[in-house]
């Protein structure tokens, strides 16, 4: 599984307070928590309209000076995130692009070639299409895009995009059925997404969350944005991953449980 970290977002209400108050000492002190969690990707959002470039790179340069795991530039704004590309020293990630708009035409060119990834959405013109079949087809045009403008498959992420369970009963089927489809076209594309969707509005939306995870990994999943600092999802990922047959004599879920990323949490 690849991890993207999701606690430096301005939509978090703790970080979204310490951006307003530009408190750099905390957008660090997650940075490097998230890090030695094991994230793979620090998303990074600023989460604001007013002063969204400066901000941006405000939090880059306190998150690079900190720690040197990949960050994942995410804003609606496709102006901001072409933008922001020059503020990264490394390649990281865009979160996101989608058929709707005009932000592949703005940053499949700056990642051709390169290994930066790229989130996409598979939503369209109308929105997120009520059914697997609908999503798949955004899939398919998707392609069409990554061939014209000669994007690797194992440069995207796609995002199947999970609705509230609490109102539509089958959100995780749906979701399930457009990760295989997508396997079946693609076999090295990667699928991603975000749990707290699924959940909202439910009470004891942990239970949820982790089942999600479960279902959605044996159907195609291999990335999640998600709190790396949560030991028990981050242990039911390694748990699962092993159960799937992707973790060749456990050694990552034995490697990680040694370096205390699960399970009891180590004594002060």
């Amino acid at each position: 599984m690849i991890i993207i970290g999701e606690k430096i977002n301005g939509f978090v209400p703790r970080t979204g307070q310490a951006i307003e108050e530009k408190d750099g000492d905390y957008i660090q002190m997650i940075a490097k928590q998230q890090s030695e969690a094991g994230a793979d990707f620090l998303d990074c959002c600023p989460a604001t309209d007013v002063g969204a470039l400066e901000t941006m790179k405000w939090m880059v340069d306190l998150i690079e000076e900190v720690s040197d795991t990949p960050i994942c530039l995410d804003s609606p704004g496709a102006d901001v995130l072409v933008e922001s590309f020059g503020f990264v020293s490394r390649p990281g990630m865009i979160n996101s692009v989608s058929i709707a708009g005009d932000k592949i035409e703005k940053i499949f060119p700056l990642i051709k070639g390169t290994d930066w990834k790229v989130v996409a959405m598979l939503d369209d013109e109308e929105g997120i299409p009520e059914t697997a079949e609908g999503r798949v087809d955004c899939f398919k045009r998707l392609l069409g895009k990554m061939e014209e403008y000669d994007i690797k498959p194992d440069q995207v992420f796609i995002d199947p995009l999970v609705e509230t369970l609490g109102t539509n009963e089958e959100s995780l089927i749906t979701f399930a059925k457009v990760c295989r489809d997508a396997r079946e076209l693609c076999p090295d594309i990667h699928i991603t997404s975000g749990l707290s969707n699924i959940s909202f509005g439910l009470p004891s939306r942990k239970s949820i969350n982790m089942g999600f995870m479960v279902l959605a990994m044996q159907a195609g999943m291999d990335s999640a944005i998600v709190d790396p600092l949560n030991r028990d999802m981050m242990g039911l990922i390694y748990a699962t991953d092993a159960l799937l047959g992707n973790d060749e004599y456990c050694m990552e879920y034995l490697t990680a449980y040694r370096e205390g990323l699960f399970g009891p949490a180590p004594k002060e």
